[in-house]
């Protein structure tokens, strides 16, 4: 990271609950992120997430109306997810990964929930690394998955 970014002023992108038409941009900065996979693309989430009371996509919107960051957040009534928190490339270094985190957990505590769960790729160092400056640690479990039926492309 160069000084320039480290001592840039904070971003002053307003965060806010992502509205219809935004859908193709979430997804590009999701993918410029490298967030993105073939078996689950945003088509997919940012729909879903936004149709249920107990999840939301929140966005990072420039005064240009540019979505240069996001945070998924949903609960199982027990537990609090962040998914997809980005930070465009270009937007990096000026606190807004921070503040997507904490509108995540805010929006989280709204909702009941005490505690806040998130998945990071073990291959991930500088991200883990990020979360730890945040308060988050890791936690002794190991998550299993499994698919109870076809991805949404491949349903009859």
């Amino acid at each position: 990271m160069t000084a320039a970014l480290e001592t840039a002023a904070p971003s002053a992108a307003v965060i806010r609950p992502a509205t219809d038409g935004e859908e193709a941009a979430l997804g590009a900065l999701w993918d410029a992120c490298g967030l993105t996979r073939p078996h689950n693309p945003p088509t997919w989430d940012i729909p879903f997430a936004r149709a249920n009371p107990s999840s939301e996509v929140l966005a990072a919107v420039e005064a240009d109306g540019r979505v240069v960051g996001s945070v998924l957040c949903g609960h199982d009534g027990h537990r609090g997810w962040l998914y997809y928190v980005a930070v465009h490339p270009d937007h990096r270094g000026h606190g807004l990964g921070r503040r997507l985190v904490r509108a995540g957990e805010d929006w989280l505590a709204a909702q009941g929930i005490w505690k806040v769960m998130l998945m990071v790729r073990d291959t991930n160092a500088a991200v883990q690394d990020f979360y730890r400056r945040l308060g988050y640690d890791r936690d002794p479990v190991l998550v299993m998955s499994r698919r109870v039926q076809p991805p949404p492309n491949e349903r009859s």
